[in-house]
């Protein structure tokens, strides 16, 4: 004896494991007459979003380059300041003045730049870090 499968039309929405009729149960329209589902189109959105991350992403890109740069200008300042001569303990937050000597070396002193006449490089100051910030 053989035993033949009834095939249900497609629009009925039978369960074969549980040998019901689960139509009703669905979290969406499975009847012939149901509205089409479409998914969103979410180009425009994704288009937009990719956009402004990207934007995002190049301001954090340039913030983090201006900060390189100006540890790289503290960096070379400070490098420049700690090889230059001067014959006095410098203290911390007092002013300094950096100045270029005639045989292109640098030196440090406690003299104003309005108070004399040699090449003025910058004034810096003493950080309690004991790193040197530009005046």
């Amino acid at each position: 004896m053989s035993t033949k499968k009834e095939k249900k039309p497609d629009y009925v929405v039978f369960d074969e494991e549980t040998q019901s009729y689960n139509g009703k149960l669905l979290p969406y329209a499975s009847g012939v007459s149901a509205p089409k589902i479409v998914p969103p189109d979410v180009t425009t959105w994704k288009n937009t979003n990719i956009v402004a991350a990207n934007n995002q992403f190049k301001a954090r890109y340039e913030n983090i380059q201006l900060q390189y740069q100006e540890m790289m200008e503290q960096f070379e300042y400070n490098n420049l300041i700690y090889s230059a001569k001067y014959s006095f303990e410098p203290i911390t937050g007092k002013t300094y003045h950096l100045y270029r000597s005639k045989d292109e070396s640098v030196f440090l002193s406690l003299i104003q730049p309005n108070e004399c006449n040699f090449d003025f490089v910058g004034s810096f100051r003493l950080g309690p870090d004991k790193m040197w910030e530009q005046v």
